[in-house]
């Protein structure tokens, strides 16, 4: 009788020499500052180690929490698993943080900012970089929300103003990415992001930057021939299939509303090649389509399918979101979109399936070889649509399948090298891998014995049988359809 063996795949260490290696002592920065990749596609450390981005969308940290709070919560992303939390600086001209304390009290003149005795607006802002970086993490820092330059609230001149006085406040800090924008089209006021961006960029020379569209939106569609721009993000946004609720200037097809995947194609059809990531999908918790009360709230399987439909087509990361979180709700203090503060505050959220299951996705990129990866949904024989639809990627000698419904799968393991494969099965809920055997080099139909239910995704790992990435496990919810009767090769 076989032994039966069901491992954590965090815990229980079952990573691959390559992860070893790519998993630094000390601080993520002591690989050196963050840099693009040489194929374009991926971010890395300057000693050439890949740095997988996992955020948590952290909008409201710097106005609504205080020390204590933003220290209880950036130690929560770090045992989480996240590397990245994406903030806004200023969510209004002037914003005001917990203690009362304005970003601007002289608009957009900032050489007293820092009063003696005082601890200001930006003390506070420094204090939450410093206390992410003792975490390891960095700060993804939205410099001001879209809506307010829309509304007029910063120039051409004042975007200068205020770039340089980022600039030279955070340019040595080791944790910062910059975010131009802020849920806005690029063509909109596309002057004074320019003018924001090129000004940071002219005096800080250490931090990548990038720029947070609209929903459904990608800022390749407008920067990607910058040069401020280091990579691209999009926005998949938080409508359901059939959502499109009256928008004008629709840059999706129809009921594609969800395919994330999508957006990296979009992204990469611009040259030059830049990587990529979705800085804001569905969050969960929040309503689908996000302004009737009446609609579903999307669920911990929704934000995992987000994420592994958008690394598997070529994200070099992704960014969770919670909608108690993001705005940080609690009892008096009341939430957009419905965020209930009262009966879960965000202390609570904290404790959510999937705000804890996307480390799952993190470690699983980091465990197999990470540069040679791309999508190839050719490796999926008769694939599906929309929640059937099989997310596909593979390097030389390995393969990952997403399935989100635990459907049958028919897989063609001739697309990575080897005359025998060993397979893996990963649940996307628990991060639990289990060893389902040795294969041929063939097309294989591969059956679920156990589907159904909200917790039914996860990922087919298959591994030239030559290499050593993944310890043998046994046993599995699959098995392999291997009727001699049937012909399943192609």
């Amino acid at each position: 009788m076989r032994r039966i063996i069901v491992m954590m795949f965090v815990a229980a260490g079952l990573v691959l020499s390559v992860a070893q290696r790519v998993m630094a002592v000390g601080k993520p920065w002591d690989n050196g500052r963050l840099q693009v990749s040489e194929n374009g596609r991926f971010l890395q450390f300057e000693n050439g180690r890949p740095f997988f981005w996992l955020g948590d969308t952290g909008w409201l940290l710097p106005e609504r929490l205080d020390r204590d709070e933003a220290a209880y919560y950036l130690k929560r992303c770090a045992g989480a698993g996240y590397n990245m939390v994406q903030v806004q600086v200023v969510n209004g001209v002037p914003a005001f943080n917990v203690y009362g304390q304005m970003s601007m009290s002289d608009g957009f003149k900032f050489d007293a900012v820092d009063s003696k005795g005082v601890y200001g607006y930006w003390n506070h802002m420094d204090y939450i970089i410093d206390c992410a970086a003792s975490q390891g993490i960095y700060i993804g820092m939205v410099c001001i929300w879209g809506g307010l330059v829309k509304a007029g609230l910063m120039d051409e001149e004042q975007a200068r103003s205020y770039g340089r006085f980022l600039a030279e406040r955070y340019k040595d800090r080791k944790n910062i990415v910059w975010i131009i924008g802020g849920d806005i089209q690029g063509n909109i006021r596309t002057e004074v992001w320019d003018a924001l961006a090129t000004t940071i960029k002219s005096i800080d020379h250490n931090h990548l930057m990038t720029f947070h569209p609209r929903g459904r939106c990608t800022s390749a569609r407008w920067f990607n021939d910058r040069s401020w721009l280091d990579f691209n993000m999009f926005q998949s946004g938080h409508r359901r299939y059939g959502q499109r609720m009256g928008n004008k200037d629709y840059p999706i097809p129809d009921n594609t509303e969800e395919d994330s995947w999508m957006y990296v194609d979009s992204a990469w059809s611009y040259k030059p090649v830049k990587p990529v990531l979705d800085g804001e999908p569905s969050y969960e918790g929040i309503p689908q389509g996000l302004h009737s009360a009446d609609d579903p709230l999307w669920k911990a399987c929704d934000v995992r399918r987000y994420a592994y439909w958008s690394v598997f087509a070529g994200s070099c990361g992704h960014t969770y979101g919670n909608n108690n979180i993001m705005q940080f709700a609690r009892p008096g203090v009341s939430g957009a979109y419905f965020a209930d503060g009262e009966r879960k505050p965000w202390y609570k959220a904290l404790n959510d399936p999937g705000f804890n299951q996307m480390k799952y996705l993190k470690h699983l990129m980091l465990a197999l070889p990470y540069f040679d990866r791309i999508p190839d949904q050719t490796i999926v024989v008769g694939n599906g649509e929309k929640y059937r639809r099989l997310a596909a990627t593979r390097g030389e000698d390995y393969l990952m399948v997403y399935n989100y419904t635990g459907q049958d799968m028919k897989i063609d393991l001739t697309k990575i090298s080897g005359s025998r494969k060993n397979v893996w099965w990963m649940n996307a809920s628990d991060g639990t891998v289990k060893y389902i055997g040795d294969f041929p080099d063939k097309v294989l139909t591969f059956k679920n014995k156990a589907r159904g239910g909200d917790d039914s995704d996860g990922v087919l790992i298959a591994v030239d049988a030559s290499k050593d990435y993944l310890d043998k496990k046994l046993e599995s919810i699959y098995t392999v359809n291997t009727d001699k009767k049937k012909d399943l090769t192609e």
